[in-house]
């Protein structure tokens, strides 16, 4: 959640520092800082309540100058938002300076023994206790290396950590420290960067180091040394991310949920990469991550996943069942393990996470393989925990994702569980057989399908105009449609702030209907497949309570179009791609909401990118 960078080498590292966070806003913050040291040793801090330009205001007329430093944005945990509490941290030497994501478990008993001592706090935050820690253990033992002095203080902490630290004593060296949450080291030439995620730093190289658990980093100008906790030397290779610092851009949209809506076209295509032939109908089986022979002694896929990745994995339960005919569950991986899951050597757990980051799914993923089960993850960014940790890797190639609420990350991971699902049944097939003709013909036709429900924005326009002063808004769908209805009230919830509910149309007169009348906005999917009937009945229901119908219908739709207030006419295409093209509406109707409701579209409030800690 919270935002980390750090540099050491020959520019001004202010504007490194400012240049990076600003990279890292999308990860929701409510305070930022930085700290560096100048060529006369002294350490010069400034801190600022709320956005980043606070900060930026607040130094520019006398920015601290130096070649060396850290910069954070901070996601409260221990504390209220508040300047005092803002990261950087330090010691009461001052010359001890931390920077951490994630959440030091046992900080109260070290914060009293410091206390007890004659230390004097001066934040709510659980990371001035490590700042602390360190000081005082470095006065006690003064000849001590620093490097040493990290090692034996983090062995005290318990929880889930990632700390970037220093001491003005050793000028010119950062430490980095994983438990938990992500840190990347980008290496440069005469210089090297440390950051949360890579998006900070590929304005400057695209060389990284992701560090595993345990990994402790120290960071030169002209190196990076890692060892582990205990000092033994540890190997971590750099590899060459494909993204560039142009791709994290703008690139002219108003908003970077715009820009990401408008690229699925594209990405889609690089998802399908050389995963398929479009034009043999054979897969490639290092680029599905599970090896063939393994699919053919499973009998459960258990997908966990949270959030919009949840809603991901719901609809690739339903095609692995109609496609592969193989047994698949869906959990909430913050669920999973505290629920003695009934999984061994024939499940595979599937992960599915747009950062491959995730707390929860993480921990979902090692208590699986805990328990026998082989392990697959679904995920975006390359190298991270997700993608090193399972047994195989599949790789949705949606590039950088700034916009908090999840869309191309989404329609890619649902290409690639389409793709998987195929997989999965030729696979297991007796004699394996080429992918059919339709399908290879619906994925050649995808992004022209995505590139026609883009074309209905001015259309969607115009009905969040009706729809912005909406209390409440139900969505509906059937079969693998109904979790797209869930990740359109998810989407129009997360940057609206407008109260909508998903449901299964089936499920509509259990409950729901009782909210209908004639102020509910029931926005329902009703494309032409094998349940068209079925939400079309449901849809009949809602008018016939006097709801505002709303539908997503396909071309020549000759029944719903007939009784609905408003109508959307979206492109037709294979029935396991269908949800793919579904969501895209859904998508522009919840910006244009939020839009004209004045929302922070890419920041919305209370709500990060990637949640890195339970």
């Amino acid at each position: 959640m919270c935002g980390i960078v750090g540099y050491v080498g020959s520019r001004e590292a202010t504007p490194v520092l400012l240049d990076g966070l600003k990279r890292l806003e999308y990860r929701g913050y409510d305070s930022a800082g930085i700290a560096v040291v100048g060529d006369d040793g002294v350490v010069r801090v400034a801190r600022s309540e709320g956005k980043l330009g606070n900060l930026t205001e607040k130094i520019s007329q006398n920015p601290p100058p130096g070649r060396f430093g850290v910069g954070h944005t901070r996601w409260a945990t221990h504390g209220r938002p508040s300047e005092e509490n803002a990261h950087p941290h330090r010691d009461a030497s001052g010359r001890v300076v931390v920077i951490h994501n994630g959440i030091i478990e046992n900080f109260l008993p070290i914060k009293q023994r410091l206390q007890k001592e004659g230390v004097r706090f001066l934040s709510e935050t659980d990371t001035e206790v490590v700042a602390q820690a360190l000081g005082a253990s470095q006065k006690a033992e003064p000849l001590t290396p620093f490097a040493e002095i990290v090692r034996k203080t983090v062995a005290s902490f318990e929880g889930m950590f990632a700390l970037v630290l220093f001491s003005a004593d050793e000028p010119g060296v950062l430490y980095a420290l994983k438990w938990g949450p992500p840190i990347v080291l980008g290496l440069g030439e005469g210089e090297n960067f440390v950051a949360s995620d890579a998006t900070a730093l590929l304005a400057y190289t695209r060389d990284l180091i992701f560090l595993e658990d345990g990994d402790l980093a120290r960071v030169t100008a002209s190196g990076v040394t890692v060892t582990g906790f205990d000092g033994a030397p540890r190997e971590r290779p750099a590899s060459r991310v494909p993204w560039d610092a142009v791709s994290a851009e703008k690139g002219g949209y108003p908003h970077f949920m715009a820009k990401e809506i408008a690229e699925q076209p594209t990405v889609v295509i690089e998802t399908i990469g050389n995963k398929l032939s479009l034009e043999t109908g054979v897969f490639n089986e290092e680029e599905m991550g599970v090896p063939r022979a393994l699919l053919r002694g499973i009998d459960l896929v258990q997908i966990v996943a949270c959030g919009t990745s949840w809603h991901a994995g719901l609809v690739g339960k339903f095609l692995l069942e109609q496609i592969a005919r193989v047994r698949a569950e869906v959990d909430y991986a913050s669920e999973f393990r505290y629920r003695s899951p009934l999984v061994d050597e024939k499940t595979l757990v599937l992960g599915i996470s747009q950062s491959g980051e995730t707390a929860d799914t993480v921990a979902a993923l090692k208590e699986a393989r805990r328990l026998g089960a082989r392990t697959t993850g679904l995920v975006n960014v390359p190298g991270s925990a997700i993608a090193r940790m399972v047994d195989g890797v599949i790789a949705t190639h949606a590039g950088p994702e700034i916009g908090v609420a999840s869309t191309k990350a989404f329609t890619t991971q649902l290409v690639a569980l389409a793709l998987f699902a195929h997989y999965v049944k030729a696979a297991r097939a007796e004699k394996e057989e080429p992918v059919d003709a339709a399908f290879l013909a619906g994925l050649a036709r995808l992004p022209a399908a995505l590139r026609e429900a883009l074309a209905l924005e001015p259309e969607i326009e115009k009905l969040a105009r009706r729809l912005e002063h909406a209390r409440d808004i139900l969505f509906l769908g059937r079969g693998a449609h109904y979790p797209i209805a869930l990740e359109g009230a998810l989407k129009l919830k997360e940057i609206s702030y407008v109260h909508a509910e998903g449901y299964p149309g089936g499920e509509m007169k259990h409950g729901p209907i009782a909210l209908i009348d004639d102020a509910l906005p029931v926005i329902g999917l009703a494309p032409d497949d094998a349940l068209y009937e079925k939400i079309a009945s449901n849809l009949r229901e809602a008018k016939a309570r006097d709801g505002i119908v709303i539908a997503l219908v396909s071309p020549g739709d000759a029944d719903v179009s007939t009784f609905a207030d408003a109508v959307i006419t979206i492109p037709k295409i294979h029935p396991a791609l269908q949800p793919i093209v579904s969501v895209v509406p859904l998508q522009l109707l919840a910006y244009h909401v939020a839009r004209r409701r004045g929302c922070d579209v890419d920041q919305p409030r209370n709500l990060a990118k990637s949640v890195t800690v339970e």
